[in-house]
């Protein structure tokens, strides 16, 4: 079963990042383990550049689930561009997508995949209503 990302998302962040050597496995090409590893790479990346840290003694955010699929083979040497979006948001979740595509072809779509993020209180270990100026963001305001 292919999970879909939706039509409706909203682009929030573009990065480019260096394929390694060390990224591929035994069969040349880039493992699937470090597709999730890029998407995570976006993903903080993007939410440390707009003020939203994780603060372990305080609140930030969780992965709830995650899933990727693989399109096309990424190989070694190149870079890879990861678009990423914010879908539906909800009370103390939001959903993000993202795109890998090749610097030197970016038209072709080489997988997409995406999560649920939740905004928790990690000394309580509970989820709590997203801040109001992630939320803003979020949707645009």
């Amino acid at each position: 079963m292919k999970l879909e990302v939706p039509e409706t998302k909203r682009l929030l962040h573009t990065m480019t990042t260096p394929i390694r050597w060390g990224d591929m496995d035994a069969m040349g090409h880039v493992n699937n383990t470090v597709y999730l590893r890029y998407m995570e790479t976006a993903r903080i990346q993007l939410m440390d550049e707009n003020g939203f840290s994780i603060n372990s003694a305080g609140e930030g955010f969780v992965i709830a689930n995650i899933f990727c699929n693989f399109i096309r083979q990424l190989e070694y040497p190149g870079q890879v561009i990861i678009k990423s979006y914010v879908g539906a948001v909800g009370r103390s979740s939001f959903d993000m997508y993202h795109e890998l595509l090749r610097a030197d072809n970016s038209n072709t779509l080489y997988a997409n995949g995406g999560e649920t993020m939740v905004w928790i209180d990690f000394p309580k270990q509970k989820s709590v209503p997203l801040p109001e100026r992630l939320r803003d963001w979020l949707k645009g305001a």
